[in-house]
């Protein structure tokens, strides 16, 4: 008797986290096996894991606050990705990390300043925009992610012909030729490449530790499971879970769906300015459109849905899912020489996972 008990509760147990969670770390520590079958360096590539994760982290938190707050999957943190390279451009433009009295005081404080400096400006901008971005979301109830989803890459789109446009002087960020138009990659030598990920960073073996951006991350994870405790967090999470008892309730929905989605794409640029500082670029024009669904799929794997999210789904699902990636590279480059197959099951997990998680909820969308 209780030995049934006890295989009715593992069993339970193993259907709450769900068989595609089951499949991806099953799939992972596959990936991990065949690293060290392969002699490709265990203790490296798990470094390489534990990097993508802090790279990747704060951009899948930013679904977080989208999805708690009813408007779904935010396919459209484009809109914070863009505005987060706006402000690291103009960091750049202004030489921060390069100004003497800065760097008198310490060069790692002028490069510090440099990125928080970034981070800051893409905060405002992110907030200015999230802003008619979330008055508009209102405006769609039930249609959200779709929506977001051409928003995003109407944003891209936009931010294309801007990109060669703006006054930028620097020639760290244009083309020297030209005399105008951002570079389609924009080196972090001279700013603040490694900016936080260089802060308490060691090694063990060949597995290097970025300290510092995993912290960030951490940090950045503290701030949100706050806020989603505050006043403001429990309401915005009861819009989302039943906007009708909570307009009952006397909250506002529009108010907290609008908090949500102006947190969501300050989120978004914070991350894409800790994913550069890591990678050493900014990558532009049509680079981040994709990540508003890779960042979905990651924190989908994790556990979350379209109507709930949590820290520990984006912990968890992007550890996983930036792990597959980090492995599934030289794995299978070793296994098939000359093929694309590591790409291949990136777009078929992600997008695989996405399509699951929508039709186990019939689209996802608000249903005020």
């Amino acid at each position: 008797m209780t030995e049934s008990i006890t295989n009715s509760r593992v069993f339970k147990g193993l259907a709450k986290f769900g068989l595609p969670r089951i499949i991806i770390a099953a799939f992972f520590l596959l990936l991990l096996f065949g690293t060290a079958v392969l002699d490709l360096g265990v203790t490296s590539a798990l470094g390489n894991c534990i990097s993508r994760w802090g790279m990747y982290g704060i951009l899948a938190l930013a679904m977080v606050p989208s999805v708690q707050c009813g408007v779904g999957l935010n396919f459209g943190i484009s809109l914070g990705i863009t505005t987060g390279l706006l402000g690291g451009l103009i960091s750049i433009q202004l030489d921060i990390a390069n100004n003497p009295a800065l760097v008198a005081i310490s060069p790692t404080f002028a490069v510090l300043a440099a990125f928080l400096a970034a981070i800051l400006m893409a905060c405002f901008f992110a907030a200015v925009l999230g802003y008619f971005y979330g008055l508009l979301l209102n405006q769609v109830k039930g249609s959200e992610m779709t929506v977001t989803t051409y928003i995003g890459f109407s944003m891209i789109a936009f931010m294309n012909i801007m990109w060669t446009v703006l006054p930028f002087k620097s020639g760290t960020l244009i083309y020297p030729n030209a005399g105008r138009g951002i570079r389609n990659q924009v080196s972090l030598d001279s700013s603040y490449k490694g900016a936080i990920s260089n802060i308490l960073k060691f090694k063990i073996g060949s597995m290097t530790v970025s300290t510092g951006l995993i912290l960030f991350f951490l940090f950045m994870c503290l701030i949100v499971w706050l806020f989603m405790r505050s006043k403001t967090g429990l309401a915005m999470s009861a819009v989302g879970a039943n906007p009708m008892f909570a307009r009952a309730a006397g909250i506002n929905t529009n108010k907290m769906r609008l908090v949500g989605t102006m947190f969501s794409t300050v989120l978004a640029a914070v991350g894409i300015i800790t994913y550069s500082q890591e990678y050493g670029f900014f990558q532009m024009y049509n680079a981040p459109q994709m990540m508003g669904f890779i960042s979905a799929a990651a924190v989908l794997i994790g556990g979350a849905s379209p109507k709930r999210a949590t820290i520990f789904n984006v912990l968890l699902g992007t550890f996983l899912f930036q792990g597959i990636m980090a492995l599934g590279l030289p794995v299978a480059n070793q296994l098939f020489p000359g093929t694309s197959l590591s790409e291949i099951l990136r777009i078929l997990i992600s997008n695989g996972i996405i399509l699951y998680a929508l039709a186990q909820t019939k689209g996802g969308g608000s249903r005020e």
